[in-house]
């Protein structure tokens, strides 16, 4: 233990390895005889509001519908990713890469996340289940009035195809096939689209 005038600082904190013994020399004296290490003076070199933005810093996480193979810097890409600072071209490029096997066009559900250096990684779903359920019914748009008006049909068959492709999901990954078609048909009643055997 060191002593600082009637207090004492433990030597080995168990708040990660950037306090660890090393960085503490018993021998060191301020002038104060607070028995201190350079420690003090490392940490005063950050300029104290870098250091709050450091220790506030964190990832955050944008949610996109990005049609397939054509990203652009454009909104809504172009602006959410310009506001925190990344270039928006990167990201474009990199994504119609990895959608370059799905029919263009196709909304993709995306989650980016942004990192405190301005880098980024994402993860892209499978389309909307209401995409899925309006192509398989051949139709443009869902119903303005759910439960009244019905705009297209679609066979169980289909939403089972549907919750196949919706199963490959990580998220959904826990879920039996059954529990997905059901939300699926729950996804058609909102809709507007009737589900027959």
């Amino acid at each position: 233990m060191i002593h600082t005038g009637g207090s004492c600082l433990n030597p080995n904190p168990p708040v990660g390895p950037i306090l660890d013994a090393h960085h503490f020399t018993p021998d060191y004296d301020d002038g104060g005889g607070s028995g201190l290490s350079v420690l003090c003076s490392a940490q005063s070199s950050l300029s104290p509001a870098m250091s709050k933005a450091a220790l506030n810093a964190k990832a955050q996480i944008i949610r996109l519908l990005v049609p397939a193979g054509k990203a652009a810097p454009t909104p809504p890409v172009g602006p959410a990713l310009g506001a925190r600072g990344v270039k928006s071209m990167d990201f474009c490029k990199e994504f119609n890469a990895r959608t370059a096997h799905i029919e263009p066009g196709v909304p993709v559900p995306t989650l980016i996340t942004v990192q405190p250096d301005r880098s980024f990684s994402f993860v892209t779903k499978t389309p909307p289940t209401a995409y899925f359920l309006k192509k398989a019914a051949g139709v443009e748009k869902g119903t303005g009035r759910p439960g009244h008006d019905i705009v297209g049909t679609v066979s169980l068959k289909h939403v089972y195809e549907i919750a196949k492709i919706k199963a490959t999901d990580q998220h959904l990954k826990h879920l039996r096939l059954e529990a997905i078609a059901s939300t699926i048909i729950g996804t058609a009643r909102t809709i507007g689209i009737r589900v027959v055997p």
